[in-house]
């Protein structure tokens, strides 16, 4: 009924009736009361919203140009060099400039990194399909159950034989450099280490791990006790023996900060 009045900048009437409703609420005992109470906190926040946005604040608005006047100053810009470098567009800009921002960014927008697949050193095979496989409507429950365990045992052999094929294409790629420089040691770490990809990586060493197991390449230390990889000379002699002593393995420790 006094909304006008309300809204008025020079009234007080929203003011006071907020102080009285906060009196009343301390003798609120039913529920009924406390919806009432709520129904009118709805509308005096309606109306001091309508209040607020009549009245005429004296804030400035948010200039583009002089924003992107501190942002170049903030970035080391040299005002006497631009007048210089006019023809080079984003020449008078120093090198880190945009290091600089990106550092003082990080303090308010604190993201974690997107995960995302990158190429290795080896260029791996594209993914083999998946064979749809036929549902058949009339099929009973207990021939669901037999069929099961077949085609898990399908997809493990499936599994088994890309490892196997990677395995095979790793160890044709290190019978290639060893025969085109049978005098310069293959470096372990050059051999499986991927620059771009730390995953790649534990892959590759994964892989390079079966070679040794089975014998078709052995790992030395150089005159610098720094890891060295070539093939074996005889493979089928080193798979079959399996004495004691004949070969040692390790299990080593990778971490993303020892990749880098």
């Amino acid at each position: 009924e006094n909304r006008e009045e309300m809204l008025n900048s020079k009234s007080n009437r929203l003011t006071e009736t907020l102080e009285e409703a906060n009196k009343l609420f301390d003798e609120v005992s039913r529920p009924r009361e406390a919806a009432l109470d709520a129904q009118f906190l709805v509308l005096a926040s309606n109306l001091g919203k309508e209040k607020a946005n009549e009245l005429h604040s004296e804030m400035t608005a948010f200039d583009t140009a002089t924003f992107a006047e501190d942002l170049l100053t903030f970035m080391g810009i040299n005002r006497t060099e631009v007048e210089e470098n006019d023809s080079e567009p984003g020449g008078f800009l120093p090198s880190d400039a945009w290091l600089k921002v990106g550092e003082e960014a990080l303090k308010y927008l604190r993201r974690a990194p997107t995960f995302h697949y990158m190429l290795g050193s080896f260029k791996s095979d594209p993914p083999v399909a998946k064979q749809r496989i036929e549902r058949q409507k009339r099929a009973s429950r207990g021939e669901a159950k037999r069929a099961m365990p077949a085609q898990l045992k399908k997809m493990e052999e499936s599994h088994q034989e890309t490892t196997e094929k990677e395995v095979e294409r790793i160890l044709g790629i290190l019978q290639t450099l060893f025969e085109n420089d049978p005098d310069t040691p293959i470096s372990f770490f050059d051999f499986v280490i991927d620059p771009n990809s730390f995953s790649r990586t534990v892959e590759n060493v994964f892989h390079v791990s079966f070679l040794i197991r089975d014998g078709l390449a052995e790992i030395k230390v150089d005159d610098y006790v720094l890891p060295i990889i070539e093939p074996t000379k005889s493979s089928r002699g080193r798979k079959n023996d399996r004495g004691p002593g004949a070969r040692n393995q390790v299990v080593i420790s990778l971490t993303e900060k020892k990749w880098k």
